[in-house]
């Protein structure tokens, strides 16, 4: 039987911590702390204060707000 093949926002997980650093569970962290923020607020904060690319940021943010039923 094959490996399920990761898709969607989460296919960019590996990438998104070889090159910022940390694990995923660190950026969803900082996330948490947004209670009320929209999607695009997270994603601002994910690039202004950690200069993420837009792309690595709305893939957390999608994959967050989906897990998290927001």
């Amino acid at each position: 039987m094959a490996e399920k093949k990761v898709t969607g926002p989460a296919s960019y997980f590996p990438s998104i911590e070889k090159k910022y650093g940390k694990p995923i569970s660190h950026w969803k962290s900082l996330l948490k702390k947004m209670p009320n923020a929209k999607h695009s607020e997270m994603v601002a904060m994910l690039k202004n204060d950690h200069e993420m690319g837009h792309g690595h940021a709305n893939a957390i943010v999608a994959h967050y707000r989906a897990e998290n039923g927001l």
